[in-house]
C-alpha cells in the first residue's frame, strides 16, 4: 500500500495514540491533533510518554475553528476521535460537552467543505450510549412496545427495565436497526458527530464511515479520570487497597472490547469499501456483568476485595447494552480477537508499572449527587 498522510485528532489519548501506533508501524505519515486536556492528561498538558515519536503532535483544539485548515492540509484519511467523554459529567457540563462533541466535528466538516478538501476516507468514533437501552425481548420472544425505567421503579431498587404492560423484558444483543434514544447530554453528542460525518460525507462525497465503539478497556486509560472506563478506575480502586464502587446492584451487563481490537476495526474501516456511509458496532459480541469486571480484576490482582455496591442509580446510565458485530463482520471483516480474560491481565500488568492516582471515583459521586443526579 502506498502511504498515506493521516490526521487523526485526539491522538495522544488512550485509543488515539494506539491508533497512531499502528499507523505509524504501518508506513503512514501521521499528524496528530490534541489539545492535551488536563482532565487526561494532568495539569501540566505534557504530551505522554507513550505518543509515538514518529507522529507529528499539533497542540490544538477542535473547538478552534482556526486549527483545522493547517492539521488538514495534504491529509488522505481523518480519524477524528476527539471528544468529551463521560455520561455523568455530561449532565452538568452541557455547552463543554457541546462544544467539543458537536461544535468540534462542525468545525471540521465546515473547513473540508469551505476549502473544498477531498479525502479518501473519514472515520469518526461514535458510541454504544446512543442507543440508550440495548434491545430487549419479551417472554413469547416478541419486541416490546417501550422500555421503561421510571423513576418510581429505580426509586424502588427495582432495576430491570419492563414493558408499558409491566412485563419483564429479557436483554438481547443489540444491531445497528435498533433506534437510537441517547439519555445523556454525552450520547446526544456523539449522536451528533455520527449522523453529521455521514450527512456531509454523501452530500459532497466524502467517503465517511461511523464507528459505534462499545466499553473499551486496556492501557494508557487515564487512571486519574473519573469518567474513564470502568475497568480503569475498578483497578485504580483495587491497587489503592480500596473496593471498586458499583452503582446500582453490579448486574448492568455490558460488551468490553480491548483496545486492540478496536484498532484493527479502525484500520479496516479505513480501507474497506463496503463500511463506506454506515454506522457499525465495534465490541466483543459478548454480555458481561459490571460485578463480573470487578471479580475477574480482583482474582487477577490477587485482592480479596468485596466491591462496594452503593444501590443508587445516575440519571442518564442505562441497565443493559452489548454488541451484535454481525454488521461488522460482513463489512469490514472485523473480528475480536482478544478476549476478556486476557484483556483484564494485559490492563492489570499496566497498571501495575503506573503510579497510584486517586480514582476520583468518589469525587465523581459526589458531583453527581450535588446536582440530584443520583437516585
Amino acid at each position: 500500500m502506498a502511504e498515506r498522510r493521516v490526521l487523526v485528532t485526539g491522538g495522544a489519548g488512550f485509543v488515539g495514540s494506539h491508533l497512531v501506533d499502528a499507523l505509524v508501524e504501518r508506513g503512514d505519515r501521521v499528524r496528530v491533533l490534541d489539545s492535551l486536556d488536563p482532565q487526561v492528561h494532568g495539569p501540566e498538558r505534557r504530551a505522554p510518554a507513550w505518543l509515538n515519536p514518529g507522529a507529528e503532535l499539533v497542540v490544538g483544539d477542535v473547538r478552534d475553528p482556526d486549527a483545522w485548515a493547517p492539521v488538514l492540509k495534504d491529509v488522505d484519511v481523518v480519524y477524528h476521535l476527539a471528544a468529551a467523554v463521560g455520561v455523568g459529567q455530561s449532565m452538568y457540563r452541557v455547552a463543554d460537552y457541546t462544544a467539543v462533541n458537536t461544535m468540534g466535528t462542525a468545525h471540521l466538516l465546515q473547513t473540508l467543505i469551505d476549502r473544498e478538501m477531498m479525502l479518501e476516507r473519514l472515520v469518526v468514533a461514535s458510541s454504544m450510549s446512543i442507543y440508550g437501552e440495548g434491545r430487549y425481548t419479551r417472554p413469547d420472544g416478541s419486541a416490546p412496545a417501550a422500555v421503561l425505567r421510571t423513576a418510581d421503579r429505580l426509586r424502588a431498587r427495582q432495576w430491570e427495565p419492563a414493558d408499558a404492560d409491566g412485563t419483564p423484558l429479557t436483554p438481547a444483543p443489540t444491531d445497528e436497526a435498533k433506534a437510537l434514544d441517547p439519555t445523556s447530554i454525552y450520547a446526544l453528542t456523539k449522536t451528533d458527530q455520527e449522523r453529521m460525518v455521514l450527512q456531509i460525507g454523501e452530500a459532497y462525497r466524502i467517503p465517511s464511515v461511523a464507528l459505534r465503539f462499545f466499553n473499551i478497556y486496556g492501557p494508557r486509560q487515564a487512571l486519574s479520570n473519573p469518567y474513564t472506563g470502568v475497568a480503569a478506575i475498578f483497578s485504580a480502586r483495587l491497587l489503592n487497597g480500596e473496593p471498586p464502587l458499583i452503582f446500582e446492584d453490579g448486574g448492568q451487563r455490558r460488551d468490553f472490547v480491548s483496545v486492540h481490537d478496536v484498532v484493527r476495526a479502525l484500520l479496516l474501516a479505513g480501507e474497506a469499501p463496503g463500511a463506506v456511509g454506515r454506522a457499525l458496532n465495534v465490541g466483543s459480541g459478548r454480555a458481561v456483568s459490571v460485578r463480573e469486571v470487578a471479580d475477574t480484576l480482583a482474582r487477577v490482582l490477587g485482592v480479596d476485595a468485596e466491591p462496594e455496591v452503593s444501590g443508587k442509580y445516575r440519571v442518564g446510565d442505562i441497565r443493559h447494552c452489548f454488541s451484535d458485530i454481525s454488521a461488522a463482520r460482513e463489512a469490514l471483516g472485523y473480528e475480536p480477537r482478544v478476549t476478556f480474560e486476557a484483556g483484564m491481565e494485559e490492563l492489570v500488568g499496566w497498571l501495575r508499572a503506573q503510579e497510584r492516582p486517586e480514582s476520583g471515583i468518589e469525587r465523581h459521586a459526589a458531583e453527581l449527587a450535588a446536582r440530584g443526579l443520583t437516585l
